[in-house]
């Protein structure tokens, strides 16, 4: 084999990578030893911008195939044929930790996949949960900063946690979900992934309907108990990182089924939840799944760093026949999202090979800026509309247009027949078996007792009691009991 020659930045060949250049044998450092400053000045600028949250990840490559006709409902061109294989890629990761935390902790599982379609990327950005904490963007940097370490312990606190909380009733389903069996997830591979919001689905004939994405694990579901977590996060911090590595190195691909929830868009209006409210589900009895097709993951990244922390989601990267909905939480992050990316790795990210289009070309206006690396040739205009041929719109909408009437200012959501903020929760509650509440009420409890103000505990209580007149009780005893000890 032909040994390769190490080179400097700009392609010179390096004479010495184990000595610096000296005055003399043991003189000090001369500042004409070009190597070592380039060595040195490009270690100190390896490290970007750690996301605020979604910092720990994992990602994979694999594929999307049709196995459901589903033309009747979208006309997406990745969607509308059954065999027909797309390929992805995929982000797993945790919320409110930083890049240095563990992964089996109980919190939100980050579900971002990016399809390399004909028509461009589409970005389906969900977590391993249905729904969210809150449902107004405005309230989710506060909702971050209570769930993150605080400014002066440097630690996640109780207090901040929970007086959030308190203060926010619609968040009582999420809390459920959370402090559930299922919210440790085992492994990457054995928790489900939802689109979580209210998507927008246009078909050939201009017909609309609003969409819920569901990806079923093929493995299981598995999750792991409190003291399992804190077990094997003392063993392998890496824990998720390593499982989903290892069986996709060894052949074990893993695969989620993805079905779909469908509302003909005339049915928003008057259905009993305000169907846009990312703090409720449309209850299977309504709308049953539909299946769509199958998720797999069979490649790892070559690098972690140009694959994973460098990949860029953003929910505002529709096709044609996908488009968003009038889901406050969704319009929120249609900003937010490609927003922190333009941030941290710049205007021109989509160029980086692992968020740039597969199979559709890329043809704008879009020039100059940090790491540009598509200007156009020398006759190229860099305006719109011109003379010269240049890329001019289709005149064809993704989406259906979605009518708006009323009054501009801030408005609380319009609210249908069945909607409070517990409801849902309580039945969340009234499906579990014996055992999984007994471990569900250990988990709020054993939280919420750390609290140091009585209000916040009593308002926290009140959440649960209207949920469920057992679910309040049962977690005010045991609150009560651990607190006494």
């Amino acid at each position: 084999m032909t040994q390769r020659v190490l080179t400097t930045e700009s392609g010179a060949p390096i004479a010495d990578n184990q000595n610096s250049a000296t005055a003399g044998a043991g003189g000090p450092i001369l500042l004409q030893d070009g190597h070592l400053l380039e060595k040195l000045a490009r270690f100190n600028r390896e490290r970007i911008p750690e996301r605020v949250v979604h910092a720990r990840g994992s990602g994979a490559y694999g594929y999307f195939e049709v196995t459901d006709d589903v033309t009747g409902f979208t006309r997406a061109d990745f969607l509308s044929e059954v065999g027909r294989r797309t390929e992805t890629f995929i982000r797993f990761s945790t919320v409110a930790d930083s890049l240095g935390g563990a992964d089996a902790v109980r919190d939100p599982r980050g579900f971002a996949l990016k399809f390399y379609t004909n028509d461009g990327n589409y970005d389906l950005v969900g977590n391993n949960t249905p729904v969210f904490f809150i449902k107004d963007p405005i309230k989710f940097p506060d909702f971050i900063h209570s769930q993150k370490r605080d400014p002066f312990t440097g630690r996640q606190e109780p207090d901040n946690v929970w007086d959030f909380w308190a203060h926010a009733p619609e968040a009582t389903h999420q809390i459920t979900w959370l402090m559930g069996d299922r919210g440790i997830p085992a492994s990457y591979r054995h928790m489900n992934g939802y689109g979580s919001h209210t998507y927008q689905w246009t078909n050939a004939a201009g017909e609309a309907f609003f969409v819920k994405y569901h990806f079923k694990t093929n493995q299981g579901v598995r999750s792991l108990s409190a003291d399992q977590a804190a077990e094997l996060v003392g063993k392998d911090a890496n824990s998720h990182q390593t499982d989903l590595l290892q069986a996709i190195e060894r052949g074990v691909n893993p695969s989620w089924t993805l079905h779909v929830q469908v509302m003909p868009a005339a049915e928003a209006a008057d259905y009993r939840f305000n169907p846009f409210d990312l703090t409720k589900v449309w209850p299977h009895s309504d709308y049953p799944l539909q299946r769509v097709g199958r998720l797999v993951l069979d490649r790892n990244p070559d690098n972690v760093f140009a694959e994973v922390e460098q990949a860029a989601f953003s929910p505002n990267n529709f096709v044609p026949g996908i488009g968003p909905s009038p889901d406050k939480m969704l319009q929120g992050r249609l900003f937010a999202y490609a927003d922190a990316h333009r941030y941290r790795l710049g205007v021109n990210h989509t160029h980086l090979p692992v968020n740039a289009p597969r199979t559709a070309v890329v043809d704008n206006y879009g020039r100059d800026g940090l790491h540009a690396t598509r200007n156009g040739a020398r006759h190229d205009k860099n305006y719109e509309p011109n003379s010269y041929a240049g890329p001019a719109q289709t005149d064809a909408a993704h989406s259906a247009p979605l009518a708006v009437h009323g009054w501009t200012g801030t408005h609380e959501a319009p609210a249908h027949t069945k909607d409070d903020d517990f409801f849902q929760a309580g039945e969340l509650y009234r499906l579990m078996s014996d055992d999984e509440k007994g471990r569900l009420i250990g988990n709020i409890a054993g939280g919420l007792s750390q609290v140091t103000r009585d209000d916040v505990i009593e308002k926290n209580l009140a959440h649960f009691h209207a949920a469920d007149a057992e679910y309040g009780k049962r977690v005010e005893e045991a609150v009560r009991a651990l607190r006494e000890d």
